[in-house]
């Protein structure tokens, strides 16, 4: 059990690694990158994903209310827990809220559990990130428009992926094709992204970050286990969902926290301690689920 666990998490933790030793001797700016990435290798992995005649839209529908149940519940315990610490609940809340679930859950569940995984994390993915960049964005700033949500590509491609596959339509082969090659790009570009853009993050509030770091996977496991008890889900999908719970905060957070100027600082210690310590809880998530399926 300890080899597979390696086995599947080396190559993401390598890469993010690689990704941060570039970005400390390289200090290479991947703005552009990053916006490619989310705006054309993304999509095209959601589509791809989505498009198959393999997904059937109403078999996700239990997981994707699942998912949606863990993130706003993580969002509910965290703003109580702000209120008890003295925090602002916008710095704390979001990061508890929305995980890893694109940079590492992505790679994550296609190298744990198959390619026949990706579909149903993608759609894990796709509630977290309609959610990050609706009310998360509403919630550092009040006066933002939810209409421009439609305009995230990757939410089109999520709507055109599943409008073709409830119409049955076959995409022409060579062009589902090379979808797929542009898809298949986006993953290991995230991973060395992620070690890239932690880089730029500073450390500045330890006790902070490594209570972010610890209560983000604690709690999500926890209202996984909640939810599988009143939700029926596959064998996978219980182990994706424990898995999605255990993901650390995403970097996205940080990127947001910045824009808004919700002290950044401090999301940046919850998300470089947290994305550090998932090396942990991941491999005990790994080693719950993994003899199950």
């Amino acid at each position: 059990m300890f080899v597979r666990i390696v086995s599947i998490l080396f190559p993401l933790f390598a890469i993010a690694a690689l990704g941060y030793v570039v970005g400390r001797w390289m200090k290479p700016d991947l703005t552009h990158a990053n916006k490619l990435n989310m705006d054309v290798f993304v999509p095209a992995l959601v589509f791809s994903a989505l498009a198959s005649k393999s997904f059937a839209v109403a078999q996700f529908v239990p997981l994707g209310v699942a998912t949606l149940i863990v993130v706003v519940g993580s969002g509910l315990a965290a703003w109580a827990a702000a209120k008890r610490l003295g925090l602002d609940p916008k710095t704390l809340v979001p990061p508890m809220m929305f995980n890893n679930c694109g940079n590492l859950g992505l790679p994550l569940a296609v190298l744990a559990f198959g390619n026949e995984a990706l579909a149903p994390a993608v759609v894990m993915f796709m509630v977290s990130n309609l959610l990050h960049f609706s009310f998360g964005a509403w919630l550092l700033d009040r006066h933002i428009r939810i209409v421009n949500l439609w305009r995230v590509p990757s939410v089109l491609a999520t709507f055109a992926g599943i409008g073709v596959s409830v119409a049955g339509f076959e995409v022409w082969p060579p062009l589902m094709v090379a979808i797929k090659m542009l898809g298949d790009i986006a993953i290991p570009l995230m991973l060395l992204g992620l070690g890239v853009r932690l880089t730029d993050s500073r450390i500045s509030e330890v006790r902070l970050g490594l209570i972010g770091a610890t209560a983000r996977p604690l709690l999500g496991m926890l209202l996984a286990v909640l939810v599988m008890q009143v939700i029926e889900l596959s064998q996978q999908e219980q182990a994706l969902l424990l898995v999605f719970g255990a993901l650390p905060p995403a970097v996205l957070n940080f990127i947001f926290a910045e824009r808004y100027n919700q002290e950044p600082e401090k999301v940046a210690s919850m998300v470089v301690i947290g994305n550090v310590a998932s090396l942990a809880f991941l491999s005990v998530a790994l080693a719950i689920v993994l003899p199950t399926v």
